[in-house]
């Protein structure tokens, strides 16, 4: 675990609630290497599982109430575990409340507890702070009142070993979860996201990019390791993913779809789609225009991957952001800025938003001797023509949540 984090996990709860933890579980943030909402279109997604964590410190309690607080909002969330409803004043409970929510429908027992969250990951900046927490949340409760979810419904639950350590989970066991926390976020939340984040977070493996098929709901590992870094720049325009432009986009794919007459844009071959332009609006066939571009990216980038051609590889990402601006239109000034001050720099092979869009980040891979020389770089020229501080970040690639 990374120690600063969980650190200041360990530290937060027993300044709150005046005694150590008796369990800590981490959930990392993820990156989005290619496929650019195709997710919730039953499309293909490559992804990154990376090294900024969220940490949840818990201890159970007998009263039946539930007490968390944040390391990122001031005062605590209070309420009994079998009254789940928001509060305005703490929406980032809301997550939180979701999976308890979820977990209740599925028939998991649980009791009150105390939590403090501590997180590396960057807030509205599109490494989906929200997914590690919906997922840490329910790596909470497991610890805390184990259980095994299959077929939508709490089975038999595990039983710890002598060191009391719970046996790690299946991989038909991370889908269940991913698909819980899904259901969190889109039902109690109410953002009709797609699996990307939820199993990006539980599915990471180390030194490889995750290609999620989101029509079979499975993962295959492509290695990526190579004289490449994976960088973050942050825009510093935080995206509100809930509050409408995501949904927005969401109602559009699914309308060309139905006008279509298709299971999904997956379906949707590019030469049926310019066939049928005319049934769609032009914002319906700019929408879809992307994602099926989308899913093609992803097909061809996974195989540079795999015979290890990056600098193929980072044109499908520049290609990746022209359409997402041009076509889907998630981007913002501040993101294509990014991209294009990335383009110029002779270390960087590719560069795109990571993410929903909308603001948050750009996802860059860059020559790792040329990875100093690219930072400042980037600081510089993004203060000289925002007037705002960037600092890029440099992740590695990690295994999933645990």
């Amino acid at each position: 675990m990374n120690k600063i984090s969980v650190f200041e996990a360990q530290k937060l709860f027993q300044k709150t609630f005046g005694h150590p933890p008796v369990r800590l579980v981490r959930a990392p943030g993820r990156l989005e290497l290619l496929g650019n909402h195709t997710d919730y279109n039953e499309g293909l997604v490559l992804a990154l599982a990376v090294d900024k964590y969220l940490h949840i410190a818990s201890s159970p309690r007998s009263d039946g109430r539930i007490e968390i607080v944040t390391s990122a909002f001031p005062g605590r969330e209070k309420f009994p575990f079998d009254r789940l409803k928001k509060n305005p004043a703490a929406p980032w409970a809301d997550y939180v409340k979701g999976v308890l929510d979820q977990l209740r429908r599925r028939g998991v027992h649980f009791g009150g507890f105390n939590a403090a969250i501590h997180s590396s990951v960057p807030v509205g900046a599109g490494l989906s702070s929200s997914a590690a927490l919906l997922v840490a949340t329910a790596l909470t409760i497991r610890q805390l009142h184990p259980f095994r979810l299959l077929g939508g419904r709490r089975t038999t639950p595990p039983e710890r070993d002598a060191k009391g350590n719970l046996p790690p989970f299946t991989a038909a066991e991370r889908l269940e979860l991913a698909k819980l926390c899904l259901a969190a976020e889109t039902q109690f939340v109410g953002l009709q996201c797609g699996l990307l984040d939820q199993i990006s977070s539980l599915f990471g493996k180390a030194y490889h990019a995750m290609e999620i098929d989101c029509r079979e709901h499975t993962v295959r590992h492509a290695p990526f390791v190579g004289e490449f870094a994976i960088v973050v720049c942050q825009s510093g325009v935080p995206h509100e993913l809930a509050a409408g432009e995501y949904n927005q986009r969401r109602a559009l794919c699914d309308s060309a779809t139905k006008k279509l007459q298709a299971k999904a844009l997956r379906s949707v071959e590019p030469r049926y789609l310019s066939a049928n332009k005319s049934s769609l609006t032009e914002r319906e066939h700019q929408c879809a225009y992307h994602v099926v571009g989308e899913i093609q990216r992803v097909i061809f980038g996974e195989r540079a991957l795999r015979a290890g051609d990056f600098a193929q590889f980072g044109q499908f990402m520049f290609q990746s952001h022209e359409s997402s601006r041009d076509f889907f239109k998630n981007s913002c000034p501040e993101l294509d800025l990014l991209v294009e001050l990335a383009r110029a720099q002779p270390g960087c092979l590719g560069a795109r938003l990571t993410g929903g869009g909308f603001g948050g980040a750009t996802i860059n891979l860059v020559e790792r001797l040329r990875l100093e020389e690219f930072s400042c770089a980037m600081t510089a020229g993004y203060e000289r023509l925002t007037g705002r501080k960037m600092t890029p970040l440099r992740c590695e690639i990690v295994d999933g949540a645990e």
